[in-house]
This record gives C-alpha cells, sequence and structure tokens, in this order.
C-alpha cells in the first residue's frame, strides 16, 4: 500500500504516538462482515453454518471467517443479508438511541443503500424512510437494494439535495452519509488512495458544507441531523459539525456507547461525535455526529405542507384504484395498503403512508416506493421481481418451487430454465425456501422473469463454493 505522504503527515499529526498502529492496521486485511435481513430472518430462521462473531453496536451485524463468492449465494440475491462494512452499522446504534416513535426519515446520499438498510432494520415501527441519491445510475443500483430488502415504507429518490427545499420542516431526522476524501477505505479501495489529495479534501470539506446547507431547511425544528464521512482529517468531520453547530444554530446530541467497542470520541472538546479507527475497533474508518435543530415551539414541529396532492396531471399522478381485489391476494396484509396505478404498473402503498408517498411523488424523482406489485399489458397482469422478494409476498399466491443450487444460479444468470413437473403459470422460485423470483411456466419452457439489469454476468461457477448458511 503506496500512501499518500501528505495523509501521512495529516495522520501524525492527528494521531501521534497511535499513528503507527494504525498505519500498522492498514496493511491488514479488512475484516469480512454482512447484516441480515431481521424481516426475512424471523420468516425464515436460516442457520449458520459455523456460529460467527456479532458486530457488537448492531443486532444484525456479524463477521465472518472466510470470504465467500457472494455474487455465487442465491440469498444474497433473495436480500436475505446486504454485505455491509462493520463501522457503518453504527447507524443502527444511533437510531435506535434517538427515537421511540415512528418518524420520517431523509437518507440523501443513499447509494448503495447500505444505511438505508440500518435505518429501515432500527426506526420505530411506522416509520417511513426516504432513500435519495443525485446520480440517477446509483439511484438504480440504490432501488436495487432497497427492493431486494422488501420493506415497503420506504421511497427511493433521485434528486439534487437543493430539492428538499420543496418540503420543508418534514423531516424528523436526515442522515447525510456524505461524499468525502475516502480515507477510511484505504485498506479496501485503491482507488480511493489514487484519487486522494489535500486538494481533494478541501474540495470535499466545501461540498459536504454546501449539501448541509442545503438539506436543512426540510428538517423539522426539534428535529435530528446525523452527519458522517468515511474519512479521519478534521476538516471533514469536527470542523464542518462545527460549522453546521454554529451556522445551523444547532446542537450536539450524544448516544450510549460501550467502552468496549473501542470508538474514539471527537478532537474537539466542543463537538459530540464518534470516530472508528481500525487499529481500536474491528471495522473502517468512520466519522458519526449529530446535531439537533433549535428554535420553534411544539407547534413548529410539525411540517408545513400539506400531503393531499393537489397535481392533475394523469401522466405524472393517479388516483388510488377503487377496486383492488385482483391485487389483494398477493400480500399478506392487503388492508393495510392503498393500491395506486403509475403507467400501468401497480403498486401497493401503507395506507399510513399514502398521502406523504403521493405528495413524494409529485414533488420529487421517485425512481420506486412502496411494492410494485406488477405491471398490466393488455389484458395480462404480469406480476414483478419487487413482489417476489417482498416481506408482504403473499407465499400461498404463487405455486412455490424449489430449486437446486446449480438452478438458482441459472435463473439468477437469466438463463431459460426447466421445470416440466410445475404447472403452468407464474410459479415463485425458492432456495432453501427463501424466494429468488418469479418464471412463467409455458408447456415446454419457463419464461424467467428475474431483471436482466440484475443479473449474474460471470460465467464462471466456483468449484467449491462456500456457504454461509445450512
Amino acid at each position: 500500500m503506496n500512501l499518500p505522504a501528505d495523509f501521512i503527515i495529516s495522520i501524525n499529526s492527528l494521531l501521534g504516538a497511535e499513528a503507527n498502529p494504525f498505519l500498522v492496521a492498514l496493511k491488514e486485511n479488512a475484516p469480512v462482515s454482512i447484516r441480515l435481513n431481521p424481516f426475512k430472518k424471523n420468516r425464515n430462521p436460516l442457520e449458520f453454518l459455523s456460529p460467527p462473531e456479532p458486530v457488537l453496536w448492531s443486532n444484525n451485524g456479524y463477521y465472518l471467517k472466510d470470504r465467500p463468492s457472494f455474487t455465487f449465494d442465491p440469498l444474497f440475491h433473495s436480500g436475505y443479508y446486504y454485505v455491509q462494512e462493520a463501522s457503518s452499522m453504527f447507524i443502527e446504534h444511533v437510531a435506535k438511541q434517538l427515537f421511540r416513535g415512528p418518524v420520517k426519515c431523509l437518507d440523501l446520499c443513499a447509494a448503495p443503500g447500505g444505511k438505508s438498510i440500518s435505518l429501515l432494520s432500527s426506526l420505530p415501527k411506522g416509520s417511513l424512510l426516504v432513500s435519495n441519491e443525485i446520480i440517477r445510475q446509483r439511484a438504480n443500483i440504490l432501488s436495487e437494494t432497497m427492493m431486494k430488502f422488501g420493506n415497503p415504507n420506504s421511497v427511493v429518490t433521485n434528486n439534487d439535495p437543493k430539492d428538499f427545499t420543496s418540503l420543508p420542516n418534514f423531516f424528523d431526522v436526515i442522515l447525510v452519509d456524505a461524499p468525502c476524501s475516502g480515507e477510511g477505505m484505504f485498506r479496501k479501495d485503491d482507488v480511493a488512495i489514487n484519487e486522494w489529495s489535500a486538494e481533494n479534501v478541501s474540495m470535499c470539506t466545501a461540498r459536504q458544507k454546501n449539501i448541509l446547507n442545503d438539506v436543512w431547511t426540510s428538517l423539522k425544528t426539534g428535529g435530528f441531523l446525523i452527519y458522517s464521512t468515511c474519512t479521519y482529517n478534521i476538516s471533514e468531520n469536527e470542523n464542518n459539525a462545527m460549522w453546521a453547530s454554529s451556522a445551523l444554530e444547532a446542537e450536539f446530541k450524544e448516544v450510549d456507547v460501550d467502552l468496549a467497542w473501542g470508538i474514539t470520541k471527537s478532537y474537539n472538546d466542543k463537538v459530540k461525535a464518534y470516530r472508528f479507527f481500525p487499529h481500536k475497533t474491528k471495522g473502517e474508518g468512520l466519522f458519526v455526529t449529530i446535531i439537533q435543530k433549535n428554535g420553534g415551539d411544539e407547534a413548529s414541529h410539525q411540517s408545513t405542507i400539506n400531503h393531499k396532492s393537489t397535481k392533475k396531471n394523469k401522466k405524472n399522478f393517479s388516483p388510488l384504484i377503487k377496486e383492488s381485489s385482483y391485487y389483494e391476494g398477493l400480500i399478506n396484509t392487503p388492508s393495510n395498503y392503498d393500491y395506486v396505478d403509475f403507467e400501468n404498473r401497480i403498486i401497493a402503498l401503507p395506507k399510513e403512508h399514502t398521502s406523504i408517498f403521493l405528495l413524494l411523488k409529485e414533488k420529487l424523482k421517485v425512481v420506486s416506493m412502496g411494492i410494485e406489485l406488477g405491471e398490466n399489458k393488455g389484458k395480462n397482469f404480469i406480476p414483478s421481481h419487487a413482489l417476489a422478494v417482498s416481506n408482504e409476498l403473499n407465499l400461498s399466491a404463487f405455486t412455490n418451487y424449489e430449486l437446486s443450487y446449480n438452478d438458482s444460479i441459472a435463473f439468477l444468470r437469466s438463463e431459460a430454465i426447466s421445470i416440466p413437473e410445475a404447472p403452468k403459470g407464474f410459479i415463485l422460485l425458492t432456495y432453501k425456501k427463501e424466494p429468488i423470483g418469479l418464471v412463467k411456466n409455458l408447456t415446454n419452457r419457463a419464461n424467467n422473469l428475474y431483471p436482466n439489469a440484475w443479473r449474474i454476468r460471470s460465467g464462471y461457477m466456483p468449484q467449491n463454493p462456500i456457504f454461509i448458511f445450512k
């Protein structure tokens, strides 16, 4: 590992006597960790092949002894678990400490989605999460992550931070996992090392301030903003936190942590923050601070937005479907949902959030939301893959067919598979009893409905694949 000289100088200045143990730790292999999907695990409680080591600050995080080829594990593609860096799971702990009742949450810089699923795992029941990504290609990846996680109380958007000024005083909590110089990813990403420079640190510092300033209007008075980076320097961390506290008129909020976790305190006594260093914690670099928006009385905590959409353009907005009995059998608790038709795509929206979903559809560029049940094509209804991997899927709505490992990989490559013994029609395919997708079974073949953009592109098949679950 060839670290930039200016970075080494910066680390020596920051860590002093601890700089050498830190630099030694950077040369070690990064730990491998996953986050289980608690909703799917509760439905289908698979067991680990060998006892994993838990991530201490997460209820759903585990370290693995070996790094399997995740691409060739059907359970990874089903959303049963997500490969997530352990330090970043600390967001779960923060959310559990801050909230006891339902909240509206924005994950502003959310792609590829790890922290969003941490939030959905830990926010109180009835909460709503908006996961945003400004770059469209990355927003599509984010949408894939959220669909596979299968929680209907989520929306994926593709907006600039400034766009959220159209939702003033709206969110109870905003997570800004800010684009940064990426020092915390050095031992996992050679590109981060090659792109690092003192000039890039300065550029990131300025951009982070702009992002915080742009989104601040949409945070409720009394609401919390969680600011995080995966970098070590003070400019992007403590200095920006102090700027935010002063310029945005906010106060720092603390959460309880266990000393055994090895988390380092802030390098500025005025800033309440949490730092992760690889020589102290089993994970990569992370900085987290929490600020609370000051001012106003209790009434001002309420959103100033009218949740009832007034837009009449039929191209962008569709009223609720009045006769939805055909679709209700596809999900477990149909009475908890409203059903809408957006350009022949049928979406189930949790009733407690329907007005908010429709408002967001009007105000923002929505990529996905709720549960996409499927698409009407002429007289035919084609169920969607999002339904197949949803936590709310009614398993009895389709004939279930268990695939072998090899056939599961073939399906995930979008290859044609043959299941002549299964009846005609739409068949739900499973692996280890976990749904992985749908096919339409015909007389002599089964049409593969797995999203082509998500397919396994590698033709390689590991000789002795490492499995995580029995």
